[in-house]
């Protein structure tokens, strides 16, 4: 298949780019896996938060209006199915492969998304989604000012230390992971959050945290530090300059979301050190834009 334009990832940074590319009147091929990185949320029954107009719905809800209005434009076509092999063709185009399909665009948009890798602590990734989360802006609110718990995985566990006493009491569990300074407990005491040393054992019903002194502390809800993944390795195939942050690495772009390789594009949770849905949106109109634009120079 030859086509002008082609998104792989159709979650929401993904639905965003091929939206406005749509919307430019272009063929666009999106091609999704359907490994959305909020599906846990799905499974759980939970709501997504914080996406205007979109608060308390269920994320895949809002993905499936979104593919269902993207799919009335005349330009759009969808392959479900993983992205693999690509490469930069000698004539500047790119080529990859879906299933048997090969794909061959003049432009190319990465919504490839991450996957998390939580803390080794048992009972917490069956939990994730539903009573675990990374984001206070997504999921604080939620906790209706109760007892909040943040399972320590990395030293960004002091950034929540930080921000998670205005949605309610707030415990850290350091668990060996890492300690903080001086200036840090004193920062942390300021906001009060109670710092707990005894290693976690496991987590037990909701938010039950179990100590190894055979201690257990029920929280109303648990945070913790995912380290992220790409979701793909089809950036790194193509040569895409990398950067490295505090949860792990992601795309690195330029203005609207050029990647370091001319004519590819990045959005979302892949081309962020941080985000969410509603970043995650605002993300693919700008790489729908740059993609379109850069058409034309």
């Amino acid at each position: 298949m030859r086509i002008d334009f082609a998104v792989i990832g159709g979650s929401f940074a993904g639905l965003s780019a091929a939206l406005q590319l749509a919307r430019a009147r272009r063929d666009v091929l999106v091609v999704d896996a359907g490994l959305r990185r909020n599906r846990f949320v799905d499974e759980a029954g939970g709501t997504s938060h914080g996406f205007l107009t979109q608060d308390d719905r269920a994320p895949a809800a809002i993905a499936a209006e979104g593919r269902q209005q993207l799919l009335r434009y005349p330009g759009v076509r969808w392959r479900e199915g993983l992205a693999e092999d690509a490469r930069v063709t000698p004539d500047g185009r790119f080529e990859f492969r879906v299933g048997d399909l090969v794909v061959s665009a003049g432009r190319l948009i990465l919504a490839t998304g991450v996957r998390d890798e939580l803390p080794p602590v048992p009972g917490l990734a069956e939990r994730w989604g539903r009573s675990v989360f990374h984001c206070p802006y997504c999921h604080g609110f939620e906790m209706n000012a109760g007892r909040i718990g943040i399972i320590a995985a990395s030293p960004m566990a002091q950034h929540h230390g930080i921000m998670l006493p205005d949605w309610g009491t707030t415990t850290l569990f350091l668990g060996g992971v890492y300690t903080p300074s001086e200036e840090e407990r004193a920062a942390l005491a300021q906001r009060g959050t109670v710092i707990e040393t005894t290693p976690v054992e496991r987590i037990d019903g909701i938010a039950d945290v179990v100590l190894r002194d055979g201690r257990v502390l029920t929280m109303d809800g648990l945070f913790t530090q995912p380290r992220t993944h790409m979701s793909s390795p089809i950036a790194q195939q193509l040569g895409c300059a990398m950067e490295d942050g505090p949860m792990g690495p992601f795309i690195r772009v330029h203005a609207f979301q050029e990647t370091s390789v001319p004519n590819v594009f990045a959005c979302g949770d892949a081309a962020r050190a941080a985000g969410s849905v509603t970043l995650a949106a605002g993300d693919g109109a700008l790489a729908g834009f740059g993609a379109h634009r850069s058409t034309m120079v």
